[in-house]
């Protein structure tokens, strides 16, 4: 998951970034609509989508890791800039690329389906058990990928961002979106998998906050003298 640290962001990382991020939210999205769709039992949905979600993010991680890193998320980028493993400069234009990419997924999707290409979620999502759960995710998620990179694993990466995303769908109560740009997009979709602009940056919040409590697991489980 980590690149070098020295010259410019290269436009091929940003581009990965973009594609793979749209890939995700058209995954996320589709999913939510198609399942919907399908079937009436809101466990069947959850079901489908989460099996969709974490067979894509499989396949997109390999496919861009030697691209961009394959972080397609804003807080795993965060925490990489905190732990020193990337300069500061590199965030911003790779966190854009991420949002937009992920706004330009749901977009796709919607259209797939024969829907308005933008359609603003009015699915609430605003109880405090709900953010509780995106701490817990979004935490899992950061110590999942940062201890395989750390631990000279990164290989499996791929396989164990699927299974704990696939499985946090179901054990967080949020349904794990533990991704700030795939908060954002979200909310462009009035579907299963959407999320109402007013509900979103506190989600946005919960997930940054899991993402620091990570960062400093990390830091106690892997001092820098020791990487």
């Amino acid at each position: 998951m980590r690149m070098p640290r020295v010259g410019a962001v290269k436009p091929r990382a940003l581009v990965g970034e973009f594609i793979g991020t749209a890939f995700l939210l058209a995954g996320v999205v589709g999913s939510g609509i198609m399942a919907e769709r399908l079937s009436s039992d809101v466990a069947v949905v959850l079901l489908a989508n989460a099996v969709a979600t974490a067979g894509v993010l499989l396949v997109i991680i390999y496919m861009f890791t030697p691209v961009s890193g394959a972080h397609f998320n804003p807080v795993v980028t965060l925490v990489e800039a905190l732990l020193g493993d990337r300069r500061w400069i590199e965030v911003i234009p790779y966190v854009a690329a991420q949002i937009a990419g992920g706004v330009c997924g749901t977009i796709i999707a919607n259209l797939m389906f024969d829907l308005d290409a933008v359609n603003v979620s009015t699915k609430a999502r605003s109880d405090s058990h709900l953010w509780l759960g995106e701490v817990v995710a979004t935490y899992g998620l950061v110590l999942v990928i940062f201890m395989l990179v750390y631990s000279g694993r990164s290989r499996l990466i791929a396989g164990a961002v699927a299974a704990y995303i696939g499985a946090a769908y179901w054990f967080t109560s949020s349904t794990s979106f533990a991704n700030p740009a795939v908060t954002v997009a979200r909310t462009f979709s009035d579907t299963f998998a959407g999320i109402e602009p007013a509900s979103a940056p506190m989600f946005v919040v919960m997930q940054l906050v899991g993402a620091a409590l990570a960062a400093l697991t990390m830091r106690l489980l892997y001092p820098p003298a020791r990487k």
